[in-house]
């Protein structure tokens, strides 16, 4: 057997440059699925006190407990999501069948509201600009809005398989990774060269942001939502299904969400003369639907993530903007890392400067552990 030095150097390095490309083939073999198996991690680290509880009570037969635990997510997330869905679709649908027929005419509103403000017709005068203008391009966009949502339903529908097959991936994944999480991630600690009080705080981080984001929008969005969608139908303004998933959705962004819904609606009623609906659906968004948003997701969101809400709101945004509606989590996630990484990283370099700065209460729990250099628990846990 060969002992020379150098042969032994360039070993490790061939044998690290061959784990580095297979790793990256891998990664990129899996690049199709990363929605499915990103989820999966998600609904794994969410319905992971319920398994655990689950475990217990089966008497510790993970299988049953993980399939047991499959079963509710079902019933408390999927199926209800897949519901609410299908309903957008066919409200949809049915708006853009009004546009088309000319049931909905947007130049009646517009004029509606030229009357009611006739300053606004003189101040665009002064640009150039003519409400002739502004209503053709007006019924362009909504036109092309209407009719790309349609396309996009009528595509949801072709891909039922591809969503089925997605759906049935994420479930098959998110059993193995209740079943054997804690597994893995001892498996992840042991081979990834970091320290393990430095894993451990990652992937609790990991843990916290991903529960708190999931569930805290899914709680606000579904409140918020089910509030807008009720005093659309209270003040008459149809369809209120299509309008409360609308707004369900748009509450996933910070600081405005639902406000960008009702607030046009609210400003059209008073231009047309609905001055106690315009009011009261004004009243209602901000001292109800609003007092939900303010009250209740900086205890379900920003409490766990740690975030600043200016930071939540860029990286809800940017993380909306790359990767599509799951980036409501991928955003807050990534931020809530970066944060977590750099004051670990001050911590220890310049513990001092975290003084300072006041950062040491982010990572409290890491620093504790360090001291005393005691395990942490599973970041799946409670």
């Amino acid at each position: 057997m060969n002992s020379n030095p150098d042969v032994k150097v360039d070993d490790t390095r061939i044998f690290i440059w061959v784990l580095i490309a297979t790793s990256i083939a891998f990664v990129w073999v899996l690049l199709p699925f990363a929605s499915p198996i990103l989820w999966a991690c998600i609904l794994s680290v969410i319905f992971y006190p319920l398994h655990r509880r689950l475990v217990s009570l089966f008497r510790g037969s993970k299988n049953l407990a993980a399939v047991t635990t499959i079963v509710i997510s079902l019933v408390i997330l999927i199926i209800p999501l897949s519901f609410i869905l299908t309903s957008l679709i066919s409200e949809t649908s049915d708006l853009y069948k009004r546009f088309e027929s000319g049931e909905i005419r947007t130049s009646e509103y517009l004029d509606q509201i030229t009357k009611a403000f006739p300053i606004a017709k003189e101040e665009l005068a002064k640009y150039n600009i003519s409400i002739d203008e502004i209503k053709q391009q007006l019924n362009s966009v909504i036109s092309s809005g209407a009719n790309i949502i349609t396309k996009q339903s009528l595509k949801f529908g072709q891909n039922t398989l591809s969503f089925l097959l997605n759906l049935g991936l994420m479930l098959y994944l998110a059993y193995y990774l209740l079943r054997d999480g804690p597994k893995i991630i001892n498996w992840i600690k042991i081979a990834f060269p970091m320290d393990d009080d430095r894993e451990s705080h990652l992937f609790a981080k990991f843990s916290e942001v991903s529960r708190a984001t999931v569930k805290g929008n899914l709680v606000v969005g579904l409140i918020q939502g089910g509030l807008g969608g009720f005093i659309f139908w209270v003040i008459g303004i149809q369809p209120a299904i299509l309008w409360a998933a609308v707004m369900a959705i748009t509450s996933l962004i910070p600081a405005v969400g639902t406000g960008l819904i009702w607030a046009p609606v609210a400003i059209y009623l008073l231009a047309i003369g609905d001055y106690i609906e315009g009011v009261g659906l004004i009243a209602f968004g901000v001292f109800v639907i609003g007092l939900v948003d303010n009250l209740l997701r900086p205890v379900l969101v920003g409490r766990d993530t740690k975030l600043p809400d200016y930071i939540v709101l860029f990286s809800t945004l940017g993380g909306i903007g790359l990767v599509g509606l799951q980036g409501f989590v991928v955003g807050p996630l990534i931020a809530a890392l970066f944060f977590t990484l750099w004051n670990m990283f001050v911590l220890e370099f310049n513990p001092a400067g975290a003084k300072k700065i006041a950062i040491e209460d982010d990572v409290a729990e890491w620093e504790e552990r360090a001291e005393n250099n005691t395990p942490s628990e599973p970041p799946s846990g409670d």
